[in-house]
């Protein structure tokens, strides 16, 4: 009997697979090539050409009145599935104009919101909160963390796989030492229990487990921050402890917002330009701020000058002057 060939998301999803993309990564793609797919009345991607990619980008940009940055991941997503997948040259998709991204000042906390906010937030999730604020790690960063790249005696974490998959180190706050260690004392524990339960294997990045078969049980590579329940994970169907979900610590950073009476939009990223912002206002120069913060570009960086502008640049009004 002949074997029919692997329907095309899953074709989407081996070829993301093959260059080592993340799971978010994969999960936007197929969504993306899903909703293109369904826009057109299930019609097959070989058999649409520019102007269906076009219109579905349009769509997304006039009816459904979505950023910048959403339009162009689409746009991406859509390019990987015609060359990657279906092995098809696109010209006329690289010429489709890139949506320009609006040019915005990031929101920040003064150091009393910060204080609020994390007097609001207890246990894990305040602990957490505290490493976003205290390091300026995004929170992927902080949540994919392992106990190895804890330097607790240098008072570092070294950050491992960042935005661009790239290393960096960054300042390990001395406030949060000693409940770190705390923390980690409990982690231990579950973890010693999952061994003894027959688990106790964590996910490995790329080829270290086949290179390390023991290493995804030792303790340097497990979760720093551990959830409390373990699951399967989507692409092996292995049971294994993942880490905790980034919507649970966005969640309790709004429940603390809305606790304390914070009106700005408070999200965990929110408090990585606070770390910025509060930096270059105790004077530390901007190439540190975009070392710990692991920016390329220095340009990068600098929008959070603005602090240092005080009143519009530093303008006296007229209006004050009378």
């Amino acid at each position: 009997m002949e074997r029919k060939p692997p329907k095309l998301l899953d074709q989407l999803r081996e070829a993301i697979r093959a260059r080592h993309y993340s799971i978010r990564t994969e999960a936007a793609y197929c969504d993306w090539a899903r909703r293109f797919i369904l826009f057109h009345g299930k019609r097959h991607p070989r058999e649409m050409e520019a102007a269906e990619v076009t219109a579905f980008l349009t769509h997304l940009a006039n009816e459904r009145n979505v950023s910048a940055s959403t339009q162009n991941q689409a746009k991406s997503a859509l390019l990987f599935l015609y060359k990657q997948v279906l092995g098809i040259e696109l010209p006329w998709l690289d010429e489709i104009v890139q949506a320009k991204r609006g040019v915005r000042l990031p929101v920040m906390l003064t150091p009393r919101e910060v204080r609020d906010l994390l007097g609001a937030m207890q246990g894990t999730m305040g602990l957490v909160v505290g490493l976003l604020y205290g390091t300026g790690m995004r929170l992927l960063e902080c949540l994919r963390m392992r106990v190895k790249d804890l330097e607790l005696t240098r008072r570092e974490i070294l950050i491992r796989e960042g935005k661009g998959n790239k290393d960096r180190v960054t300042v390990l706050p001395e406030n949060l030492v000693l409940p770190l260690q705390k923390h980690l004392v409990r982690v231990r524990a579950l973890h010693d229990a999952d061994v003894a339960a027959g688990f106790g294997e964590v996910y490995m990045p790329d080829a270290l487990a086949v290179k390390y078969p023991r290493a995804a049980r030792q303790w340097g590579w497990q979760w720093v921050f551990p959830s409390p329940v373990r699951s399967l994970d989507p692409r092996s169907g292995v049971e294994r402890r993942h880490h905790i979900y980034p919507e649970s610590v966005q969640r309790a950073v709004r429940e603390a917002a809305r606790q304390v009476g914070t009106i700005k939009p408070c999200t965990p990223h929110v408090l990585r330009h606070s770390f910025a912002t509060h930096l270059l206002q105790a004077g530390y120069d901007i190439r540190t701020v975009q070392e710990l913060l692991g920016h390329s570009d220095v340009k990068t960086t600098m929008i959070y000058t603005h602090v240092l502008n005080h009143g519009g640049r530093g303008v006296i009004s007229p209006l004050d002057a009378l």
